[in-house]
């Protein structure tokens, strides 16, 4: 699919390559069948799907630019030409590429062996709000429906839907009518949990704009 000269592919669970006049940008690689080279890689936290060295690995070059939630600085072990913290609030420019880092927690998510949230506020894990060409893409990386999310207005929105460690199919529907994009992709399903029924359902349940379910690369 492709938005403003901006083309997007997706790779399963939270993984995506956006890509303009040559620049190849991935978030969160995991579990990769295809080759990419990527320019510069985003890391929201450090949770083994999303930090994953042997994809992190297989996408990185000596000229590759990693931008990883300050929690994954001690255990990102690959070959780039820089690795760089960045924690919510805080921003970027990259090879013309705007950066913010939006925060990325759970308000009623609770791990029943910890008692805590799966993804706590104090990790200062995050999502990315990208301005490329002009346009805004926001990935909210594992998260339920925050404040922080509220009025954004991007053009296109990955919202996880999953369920159980992010938003359901219904709370992520309604986190779009508080968001506000153009465009809204489902994410964060057919891997670890959640199937093409709950983006089905979050497609079903969401008026204000249009969705895309995207087709696995």
């Amino acid at each position: 699919m492709e938005y403003n000269n901006v083309q997007i592919k997706w790779y399963g669970h939270d993984t995506f390559t956006l890509q303009h006049n040559g620049l190849v940008i991935c978030i969160d690689p995991y579990q990769l069948e295809k080759k990419i080279i990527a320019d510069l890689i985003l890391v929201s936290h450090n949770h083994f799907d999303h930090l994953s060295n042997v994809d992190l690995q297989k996408i990185s070059s000596e000229k590759t630019i990693i931008v990883a939630a300050k929690e994954c600085l001690d255990q990102i072990k690959v070959t780039s030409k820089q690795i760089i913290g960045i924690e919510p609030n805080e921003e970027k420019i990259i090879s013309g590429i705007k950066i913010k880092a939006i925060a990325a927690y759970n308000l009623d998510k609770i791990n029943p062996e910890t008692k805590k949230p799966f993804h706590p506020k104090e990790d200062k894990k995050i999502g990315f709000l990208l301005t490329i060409n002009n346009s805004t893409f926001y990935h909210a990386g594992d998260s339920d429906h925050i404040p922080e999310m509220n009025n954004l207005s991007p053009d296109v929105f990955f919202v996880p839907v999953s369920g159980t460690y992010v938003m359901t199919a219904k709370e992520a529907a309604q986190s779009v009518a508080s968001v506000k994009p153009k465009v809204a992709i489902p994410m964060h399903y057919g891997s670890i949990v959640g199937s093409k029924n709950d983006a089905e359902l979050f497609k079903k349940l969401v008026s204000s704009c249009q969705v895309q379910i995207p087709t696995k690369e």
